[in-house]
């Protein structure tokens, strides 16, 4: 059952099927093939129990607020602020493309929104400045996966539904692993640029005063970072509510900047509409699928199995890391949270490890699907703003990163303080 699994979802996906529509057509395969009743009749059910959840709300509002942000000129002038602070360092710019996604993922909660913004304002900087280019789109699809990481997220309100988590808490465990991983990937840059300086480009400078004079740039993403999240601890709004107040506030960007405006309210609406069905979409796919393979014994098959590996906690959290590296080559990660989760989660939190350290975990994990191929999210999207050249070099920028990420995950697993230290502290 779980060869035949196995295959039909790789072939789907081999057959360049929509991620929901191959989930989809996977559950009914499974309910022909395997299930002595027709599952596909309790299909209506599924979709009103998998998209009633009032925290789902959030990721409506959380695309929104993205796309605003996207349009009101926030990028520009923060990326701005960050070349004034970051460019001396070896790699100049890359740096301010980690320093600008770093701050953008604390406003957006989306790895691809992240990605496209620094992207279309760091791209035209690339020859001008004689930087390595293969390595300067890695810095810029690398950084961008922190959008699912620093609160507010989207992928952690996902995990925290799917293992009835507090988000809060769950937020507050991505904070330090989310800027210790930004800290790992200029790391990775320095190291790089030390190895081969003229990949390096050349180094702007800029005064002291320049610098002050910068920082109020920085102040709007911060805004939103404290009324999204700020006003989530402060008991004030739910993390639903808190997302909407976070749109209020970019709307408000966007006016006091000059964005705002009809045709740029439609655009935003539009893109909002469709990435939310597009996500909705797979979430309903996804939870039918769940539905089938526990319906048919699959689920209590797969614990099983595991179970009878005996291995060790540690053991079992590398056999979880290599299992999601494989994995991310071939799933989309939201459709690849929802279908796993439910499966990997008990296991891991029955071996003992925190839900909260675990979440973070999986998140990284889930960050490396998004740069490496042939399916990466994040690949496609900075190969999109280019105007040349062939996915190849994204891809080849990427690599150090990844090892990055799993230098992190390293980190958290000798020292999980790093994700446990903040919510022990505050709650």
């Amino acid at each position: 059952m779980l060869a035949t699994t196995l295959f039909l979802l790789l072939a789907l996906l081999a057959l360049a099927l929509p991620v929901a529509g191959a989930l989809g057509t996977l559950g009914v395969l499974l309910d022909q093939i395997y299930s002595q009743m027709p599952l596909t009749l309790a299909l209506g059910e599924v979709a009103w129990s998998s998209s009633k959840d009032f925290l789902l709300v959030a990721i409506p509002m959380f695309i929104l607020l993205g796309e605003i942000l996207l349009r009101a000129g926030v990028a520009e002038r923060m990326y701005d602020a960050m070349v004034k602070w970051m460019s001396w360092l070896p790699g100049g710019l890359m740096h301010s493309n980690i320093g600008a996604c770093t701050v953008f993922a604390a406003t957006s909660g989306s790895s691809v929104a992240t990605a496209a913004t620094v992207g279309t304002v760091a791209l035209p900087l690339v020859k001008k400045y004689g930087y390595n280019e293969r390595l300067f789109l890695g810095t810029l699809a690398a950084g961008g996966t922190l959008g699912i990481l620093i609160p507010p997220s989207i992928n952690l309100i996902i995990y925290a539904v799917l293992t009835d988590t507090s988000i809060p808490k769950l937020y507050l465990a991505g904070i330090v692993p989310g800027i210790g991983l930004a800290l790992v990937f200029m790391a990775m840059i320095v190291a790089v640029c030390l190895v081969r300086p003229a990949w390096g480009g050349r180094r702007l400078s800029a005064s002291w005063a320049e610098r002050i004079a910068s920082l109020p740039h920085l102040l709007p993403p911060l805004g939103i970072f404290l009324v999204v999240v700020g006003s989530i601890y402060a008991g004030i709004a739910t993390p639903t509510e808190a997302a909407s107040l976070g749109v209020v506030a970019a709307l408000g960007l966007a006016w006091a900047y000059g964005r705002l405006s009809l045709a740029m309210l439609k655009e935003v609406l539009e893109n909002s509409m469709r990435t939310t069905a597009m996500v909705m979409l797979i979430i309903v796919a996804a939870y039918f699928l769940n539905f089938v393979i526990s319906a048919i014994g699959l689920t209590a098959m797969l614990t099983d199995f595991i179970s009878g590996l005996g291995l060790s906690k540690f053991e079992m959290l590398l056999a979880v890391v290599v299992f999601y590296l494989i994995l991310g080559c071939f799933m989309e990660t939201l459709s690849m949270m929802i279908t796993t989760i439910p499966i990997v989660a008990p296991v891991m939190v029955g071996l003992g490890f925190d839900p909260l350290w675990f979440g973070v975990v999986l998140v990284i994990l889930i960050e490396t699907a998004l740069i490496t191929p042939p399916v990466g999210l994040n690949l496609f999207v900075v190969q999109s703003l280019r105007t040349h050249g062939t996915l190849n070099d994204v891809m080849a920028g990427s690599l150090p990163f990844v090892v990055a990420m799993l230098v992190m995950i390293a980190l958290l697993g000798f020292f999980p303080g790093i994700a446990l230290w903040l919510p022990g502290a505050v709650g």
